[in-house]
């Protein structure tokens, strides 16, 4: 489980370095690598843990091949996917075409979303969590309130 929104900085060869409070959260799952992967829903990053990579990767590898639809979410979702690691300092390499695709210049947000790590520009991350952006309380409500919780 990860918590928390953390504020970082890229250096000139786009290197980000998680937080300690980031990097302690992922001590159990460092040596195993990550996923890093433009976002399905919004211009951000996502950075899976390989745990659940694999787990996602076992789904989508359930996926009917002659379904052309199927074929083309496939060829869409894993677009620009990247196997990176987490050095010794806690740095990581986010390559220029990706960096590209979520508008990240110096300052960035990884922010912890369902087990994983999107990765924001400062910016746009602002901008999309405003209360301009989105009706929060009617989408609590429809999300939380409706029948759509777990338990």
């Amino acid at each position: 489980m990860l918590i928390g929104t953390h504020n970082c900085k890229t250096d000139t060869k786009g290197r980000v370095k998680l937080t300690a409070a980031l990097k302690r959260q992922l001590s159990s799952v460092l040596q195993d690598g990550f996923v890093l992967k433009q976002s399905v829903y919004q211009e951000c990053l996502e950075l899976h843990p390989m745990n659940k990579w694999k787990v996602l990767m076992e789904k989508i590898d359930n996926l009917n091949p002659f379904i052309k639809k199927n074929v083309d979410f496939i060829r869409v979702f894993t677009a620009g996917v990247r196997e990176i690691q987490i050095d010794a300092s806690g740095r990581f390499v986010i390559p220029k075409d990706l960096k590209n695709y979520a508008g990240i210049d110096r300052e960035v947000v990884l922010s912890s979303n369902a087990g994983i790590i999107e990765i924001w520009d400062k910016e746009r991350y602002e901008a999309i969590i405003s209360a301009d952006s989105v009706d929060f309380q009617a989408l609590s409500e429809e999300v939380m309130g409706g029948g759509n919780a777990i338990n």
